[in-house]
């Protein structure tokens, strides 16, 4: 159910409930109050409304209580959105239905929470830049990456651009982008996923972002020029997406603070010199978010539980919630098993990713056993054995 009524009335109240409790704001109770099973749900695996209530009741089925459920990728929506394109995915058009919609109808007439999965920084992925004008790559080039001698980061295949954070426009505007979730649509929860600087692929020797707009910032905030001190560069960086994350946390408690409001970060907790500029530490220690998903996939379990580890030492009390890996192409239904009993041992929560790891075998009959086998232990361990008949 969307179109929330009396919006300004709520917002008001909302304002002055903020206003009341700002000092105690970061020492309430969590809003994570229960064992998340979580799972992420790309926004490759659906296509329409079939396709999501397929997916919200095999996760139902596994034993999941909490999907997030991916409706931005790269600048456009899988939702019915005022601010951005509709998801080249979807044609770039109407589907005739609204996912994010559908998949909060679906997910809580079965007793799961849907938090919206939101890719934040990528404007555009693949090689090609889109075909629609008012997409962020073509309608808004300022807002991108340019490097010390002026070249705009480089379109690729199978990845993303992003945009700068560095910029308050980029900020106001992501934060406007999340706010329509927020206001519009019933969701649990806001997930934020590249909540970093996309830099993967950057070109050998780039610096991002180096436009004359975000130097004549540093400049004005730092007194100096990235040349003459790096660390500081650095720390100016993260600060920026630090600022966005602060952002989107004020725009929630004053639209709907009983949003829950998660990030996935590394595998690591991470400082402000680290490569993305995700100062996930800081987020945790400001209370921020309500939840960090750590994307622990390794298949060594002496790494695994050594970066679990870190991070409950490094959380501040923010609920982690671990992110395993079920891709079966290099480890065994059991081995995802025992990293989610590792997992559990250190939280009461968990995240598998993903949906398409589980589900979906298809004509491979050596993979769809796997997959079997994988959500039958699943089950036993979400549901318990009684459940299963195991």
């Amino acid at each position: 159910m969307r179109a929330r009524t009396m919006k300004a009335v709520l917002r008001a109240a909302a304002l002055l409930v903020l206003a009341a409790n700002l000092c105690a704001c970061q020492s309430s109770g969590p809003r994570v109050t229960g064992p998340l099973r979580a799972v992420w749900v790309t926004r490759f695996d659906y296509r329409n409304e079939t396709d999501i209530e397929a997916v919200m009741r095999n996760c139902r089925e596994a034993g999941f209580n909490t999907v997030l459920f991916q409706v931005r990728g790269n600048g456009t929506s899988f939702y019915d959105s005022e601010i951005e394109p509709r998801a080249e995915e979807l044609g770039g058009a109407d589907p005739g239905f609204d996912p994010l919609e559908e998949a909060c109808d679906q997910a809580h007439a079965l007793g799961m929470d849907l938090h919206a999965w939101v890719n934040v920084m990528p404007s555009w992925r693949g090689a090609r830049p889109p075909a629609d004008p008012a997409q962020l790559y073509n309608s808004r080039p300022e807002w991108h990456w340019y490097d010390q001698h002026g070249q705009r980061q480089p379109l690729a295949e199978g990845f993303y651009v992003s945009l700068n954070p560095c910029l308050p426009e980029v900020r106001s505007y992501l934060v406007e982008v999340c706010r329509e979730i927020v206001e519009e649509y019933e969701v649990d929860g806001l997930h934020l996923d590249y909540i970093r600087f996309v830099d993967e692929l950057s070109p050998p020797g780039a610096d991002y972002p180096r436009d004359a707009a975000t130097l004549a910032l540093f400049a004005a905030e730092a007194g100096q020029e990235p040349e003459r001190n790096r660390p500081a560069w650095d720390a100016w960086r993260a600060a920026k997406v630090t600022a966005l994350v602060r952002a989107i946390r004020d725009m929630i408690e004053e639209t709907r603070p009983e949003v829950v409001l998660s990030a996935a970060v590394g595998s690591t907790p991470e400082g402000p010199a680290a490569r993305h500029h995700r100062d996930s530490a800081a987020w945790a220690r400001h209370g921020l978010v309500d939840a960090l998903y750590p994307m622990n996939y390794t298949a060594d379990p002496t790494e695994f539980r050594a970066r679990l580890d870190a991070w409950t030492a490094a959380a501040c009390g923010v609920p982690v919630v671990p992110g395993v890996m079920a891709r079966l192409d290099d480890r065994t239904p059991a081995a995802v098993r025992a990293e989610i009993l590792d997992a559990l041992a250190r939280s009461p929560h968990v995240c598998v990713f993903a949906y398409s790891h589980l589900f979906g075998g298809g004509q491979d009959a050596e993979r769809s056993a796997r997959q079997e086998e994988l959500l039958a232990r699943l089950r036993a361990l979400f549901l318990g054995a009684a459940a299963t008949g195991a």
